[in-house]
C-alpha cells in the first residue's frame, strides 16, 4: 500500500482526545493488532495546525509508541507520521479518505519532580 510521508517539522500538534484501543470489529469488540508485531493499536485525535490551517486527525499508533501523558491540550510530537489513501465499498457504496499512521506519539511536556506520586 501507498505511504506518503508528512512532514510535521512546521506544524504544532496537540492532543484532542485521549489514546484509545483501535477497534477491529465493532460487532465482537476485537482490538487492533500491528500485522508484523502484533503489539496492541491505539488511536489518538491531535489538532495538527499548519500553513494556517487547523485539522483533527485520528492517527492510529502501536501501545508502545505512546509516550508521556497525552491529555487533551498536550502539546505533542509525531514520529514517523505517515498518510495511506484508502478505498473500499459497503453496502454497495464507495467509501474513501486518507489513514494516519505514526511510529510514536510523545508528550512535549517535561515532568517536573514535584508532579510524582508519593
Amino acid at each position: 500500500m501507498r505511504q506518503i510521508p508528512v512532514d510535521t517539522s512546521a506544524a504544532t500538534v496537540m492532543v484532542a482526545k485521549t489514546p484509545q484501543p483501535k477497534v477491529r470489529d465493532r460487532r465482537t469488540g476485537e482490538i487492533a493488532t500491528d500485522a508484523e508485531t502484533g503489539a496492541k493499536l491505539m488511536t489518538v485525535d491531535v489538532m495538527f495546525a499548519a500553513n494556517d490551517e487547523v485539522e483533527i486527525l485520528s492517527v492510529t499508533v502501536p501501545e508502545t509508541g505512546i509516550s508521556g501523558d497525552l491529555t487533551m491540550g498536550t502539546p505533542a510530537a509525531l514520529t514517523g507520521l505517515v498518510a495511506r489513501p484508502w478505498e473500499n465499498e459497503f453496502n454497495g457504496q464507495k467509501r474513501h479518505g486518507i489513514a494516519f499512521r505514526a511510529v510514536a506519539v510523545t508528550s512535549l511536556v517535561t515532568t517536573g519532580a514535584g508532579s510524582k506520586a508519593a
